[in-house]
């Protein structure tokens, strides 16, 4: 942050927000004028230098959940870890910052390039991070075991336990020490 302000000193803008943008990468097709626009928009409503922005509010911001409540439900659940730590909802984020976020069934990593208070238009948040995320898994793999049919009824003693053993199988068993495939739950006490 200390470069951009001798930058700026030099160059003559004062305020620290200016209409300029960063040099273009070369090879990299020019900006879109729009999105251009929301970015210094984004980037006027973002705080000042030296000041910081909650994890909570930044996640909200760059679209990575639906709402700043969830953010901070995620932060306080521990699903959000920032430098491979996990943090308060209240965290500073910073520029260059790892966050993890540890959705329904993948793992979201971003590496913080801009820092944002206001939520913002897709094409602006996709801006504000870099994304190092895995692909997400495919449907098939994350589809649950035991879906019935619609209108099928209620499950017979026959379905129920064809849908436990898959479920077994699966590793997903709600019995400890059932065995796949047995039939047979853990032994009761005093019984032979």
């Amino acid at each position: 942050m200390v470069a951009e302000g001798a930058e700026q000193e030099t160059t003559g803008t004062a305020g620290g927000t200016s209409a300029e943008q960063p040099p273009a990468a070369a090879g990299s097709p020019a900006p879109d004028p729009k999105i251009a626009a929301a970015v210094a928009a984004a980037e006027a409503a973002g705080p000042a230098a030296g000041e910081s922005v909650r994890i909570d509010s930044w996640i909200w911001s760059v679209r990575l959940v639906k709402t700043r409540s969830q953010g901070a439900a995620a932060c306080r659940g521990g699903h959000v870890r920032v430098n491979g730590e996990r943090v308060k909802p209240a965290y500073s984020v910073r520029v260059g910052d790892e966050v993890r976020v540890r959705q329904e069934y993948r793992e979201r990593v971003v590496i913080v390039t801009r820092l944002i208070r206001k939520r913002v238009g897709a094409p602006v948040a996709a801006q504000c991070y870099v994304d190092n995320s895995p692909p997400p898994p495919p449907r098939e793999a994350i589809a649950p075991a035991g879906i019935r049919d619609r209108g099928a009824g209620r499950p017979t003693k026959r379905d129920r336990r064809e849908m436990e053993r898959l479920r077994a199988l699966r590793g997903l068993s709600g019995t400890p020490g059932s065995i796949p495939g047995s039939g047979s739950g853990p032994a009761r006490p005093g019984s032979r």
